[in-house]
C-alpha cells in the first residue's frame, strides 16, 4: 500500500515537471506567434534556407563523427589507466570546455590556430606559404570537437567505469586479448551509450550559434540558428523564426528517432562491489596507445586554455579584483548558476525516476510508455529551441506587467535550467538505471522507502553522478550569454555579459582578465564535481 502510494506520487511529480516544462516553452512560442497572427511574407523554403540547412546538416554530422571517434579511444585509455599522475586534473580539464563561455573558448582556439597563432607561426618558420585558416568549415569543426569531445568522452568513461569488477577478473582468467575485451565487454556498454551521446553532440552542433558567427567566416557558413536570430533580431518576423525552429526540430528529431531505434538496452551485471582492477593495460603496446591518446587529448584541450591563461595574466587583475562592477557580476552569476543548477538537477532526477516507475514491468502500459517517451524527448528537444526564442517570447509575455527587469533573474534561471536538462539527463539516467537494477528489489523486500531510502540507499550510491551533474549545470549557467543578452541591464549584469561589454568597448585587456576569472570559476566547479574521480568506479571507500 505504501509502495503504491509512493509510486503514484513519483509519477505525479514527474508529470508536474513535464507540464511546467511544456508550459514554459509553449507560452513563449505562442507569445511570439501572436505578434503578427499571419504567415511570414517571405517564403520559408527559399534558396538561402536550403543552403543553410545543408550546411547545418553537414557541419553537425562531421562534428559529431569527429567528436565521437576522438572520444572513444580517450575514454578507453582513461578507463584502463585508473591511476597515473595528473589523471584527476585531466578529467577536470575535460569538464572545463563545457562550462566555458563560447567566446572565451573561441578566443583560445584563435590564439593557437589563428592566422597569427602559434601553429601558423611555426608553419611560416618552416617556410610554408599557406597557413592554416581557422575560419570556415574547418574552424567550426575544430571548435565543436574542442567543446563536445570532452563531454562525449566523460559520458563513455562513466559507462566503462560502471562495468563490474567480476567481468575483468573473468576475462583475465580466460586470457582474453584486447580485441576480444573490446568486443564482448566494452563495446556493449559503448553501444548503449553511443546513440544518446551522438544525439546530444549533434544537437549541440546543429544549434551552435556563437561559434558559427565567430568562426564561420561569412554567409557561406551560416546555420539555421543564425537564420532564426536574423529573423528575430533584424527582421522581427516571429512566424518565420518559429517556422525555422520547427524545421530544425523536425530535422534533428528524425535523426534522434533513428538513433533511438539503434540504441540497445544496457546489460546491467550484478556485482559484489569489489575494487575494479583491469589486467589488459600491462602490455607495452597498450601503454603506448593509451599514453598517446591521453597526451593528444591533453594538448588539444590544454593549449587553448593556456593561451587564455597567458592573455588573462597580462591584464591588470588587481584592478579587476577591486572593481565593484566585477563584484556585482560575480554575485549575480553565482546566484543564477546555483539556482538554475539545483532546479535542473532536481527536475531531471524526478523525471527520470518517474519514467522508470511508470515503465516498471508491473505498471507498463501504452500510456505509461508514452509518458516515459515524452520525458526522454523533452530533455533532448529543448536544445533545439533557441534561447533567443524563449527569451523573446517571455519578454513579450511580461511586458504588460511593467518593468521586465524585475522578472529577469527568474526567467534567466528557468532558461538556464531547461538548457542544462539534456546534459543532466545523460549523466544521471545511466547511473540511476544501474543503481535501480542493483538495489530496487532488495530495498523493496526490506521495506525501505521514502526519505530513509533516499538517505541510506540512493544518495550514497548516486553522490558522484549528482555532484558531476550539479557542477556541469553550474558551469553551463555561469558561461551563458544568450538568455542574459535579452534581459541584461544595469541591475542585472553577469560575468559573461560584462565580458561581452568590455570586448564591445575594445577593452581587450579587461576582457582577457574576465575570461581568466570565468575559467577559474568553471575549474572550481569541475573540481567539486570530480572530487572522487581519482578513485575508480566501484572502489571501496
Amino acid at each position: 500500500m505504501f509502495a503504491l502510494r509512493e509510486n503514484r506520487m513519483t509519477v505525479v511529480a514527474g508529470a508536474a515537471c513535464l507540464g511546467v516544462f511544456v508550459l514554459f516553452v509553449g507560452l513563449a512560442i505562442v507569445a511570439l506567434l501572436s505578434q503578427t497572427g499571419g504567415a511570414s511574407d517571405d517564403a520559408l523554403f527559399d534558396a538561402y534556407i536550403w543552403r543553410v540547412t545543408r550546411f547545418t546538416l553537414l557541419q553537425a554530422t562531421l562534428s559529431t563523427l569527429l567528436s565521437v571517434l576522438f572520444a572513444i579511444p580517450v575514454a578507453r585509455a582513461l578507463a584502463r589507466r585508473p591511476q597515473f599522475p595528473g589523471r584527476i586534473w585531466l578529467l577536470r580539464l575535460m569538464a572545463l570546455p563545457l562550462g566555458l563561455p563560447v567566446l572565451v573558448g573561441a578566443l583560445g582556439l584563435i590564439e593557437i590556430w589563428g592566422r597569427q597563432g602559434f601553429l601558423n607561426s611555426g608553419l611560416r618558420w618552416l617556410g610554408l606559404a599557406q597557413p592554416v585558416s581557422i575560419y570556415g568549415l574547418f574552424g567550426i569543426l575544430l571548435a565543436h570537437v574542442f567543446f563536445n569531445m570532452p563531454l562525449a568522452a566523460r559520458l563513455f568513461l562513466a559507462g566503462l567505469e560502471r562495468i563490474p569488477a567480476e567481468y575483468w577478473r573473468s576475462a583475465a582468467n580466460l586470457g582474453m586479448p584486447s580485441p576480444a575485451l573490446f568486443r564482448f565487454i566494452e563495446w556493449p556498454v559503448l553501444r548503449g551509450l553511443l546513440p544518446g551521446a551522438a544525439g546530444l553532440v549533434f544537437m549541440l552542433c546543429a544549434t551552435s550559434f556563437t561559434l558559427v558567427l565567430t568562426l564561420g567566416g561569412g554567409p557561406a557558413a551560416s546555420t539555421i540558428e543564425v537564420a532564426i536570430y536574423q529573423a528575430l533580431r533584424f527582421d522581427f518576423d516571429p512566424p518565420r523564426a518559429i517556422a525555422l525552429s520547427a524545421l530544425q526540430i523536425a530535422m534533428t528529431g528524425l535523426l534522434l528517432l533513428l538513433l533511438r531505434h539503434l540504441a540497445t538496452e544496457p546489460e546491467e551485471g550484478m556485482t559484489g562491489g569489489r575494487t575494479v582492477r583491469r589486467f589488459d593495460g600491462a602490455s607495452r603496446i597498450a601503454r603506448l596507445s593509451d599514453g598517446t591518446w591521453i597526451t593528444l587529448a591533453f594538448l588539444f584541450l590544454g593549449a587553448p586554455l593556456v593561451a587564455v591563461l597567458i592573455s588573462g595574466l597580462e591584464a591588470d587583475l588587481l584592478k579587476l579584483a577591486r572593481d565593484p562592477a566585477v563584484h556585482r557580476a560575480l554575485r549575480t552569476s553565482a546566484a543564477i548558476a546555483l539556482a538554475s543548477a539545483l532546479a535542473s538537477v532536481t527536475m531531471a532526477a524526478v523525471m527520470i525516476r518517474a519514467a522508470a516507475t511508470a515503465t516498471a514491468p508491473r505498471h507498463a502500459t501504452s500510456l505509461s510508455r508514452g509518458f516515459a517517451g515524452a520525458i526522454g524527448a523533452s530533455t533532448s528537444l529543448i536544445l533545439l529551441v533557441p534561447p533567443v526564442v524563449l527569451g523573446a517570447g517571455w519578454f513579450l509575455l511580461l511586458r504588460p506587467f511593467g518593468d521586465v527587469a524585475r522578472f529577469a533573474p527568474a526567467i534567466v534561471v528557468a532558461i538556464n535550467a531547461l538548457m542544462a536538462l539534456p546534459f543532466i539527463h545523460r549523466i544521471l539516467a545511466p547511473a540511476m538505471a544501474t543503481h535501480a537494477a542493483r538495489s530496487e528489489r532488495l530495498t523493496a523486500s526490506l521495506g525501505i522507502r521514502g526519505f530513509d531510502r533516499l538517505r541510506w540507499i540512493d544518495f550514497p550510491a548516486l553522490r558522484k553522478p549528482l555532484l558531476m551533474a550539479l557542477s556541469f549545470a553550474m558551469a553551463l549557467s555561469l558561461g551563458d550569454l544568450g538568455a542574459v543578452a535579452l534581459f541584461g541591464s544595469q541591475d542585472m549584469v553577469t560575468l559573461p555579459w560584462l565580458l561581452y561589454s568590455r570586448m564591445g568597448s575594445y577593452r581587450t585587456a579587461d576582457a582577457a582578465g574576465l575570461a581568466l576569472f570565468l575559467g577559474l570559476l568553471c575549474l572550481i566547479f569541475t573540481i567539486l564535481g570530480t572530487a572522487n574521480d581519482s578513485r575508480p568506479e566501484g572502489r571501496k571507500a
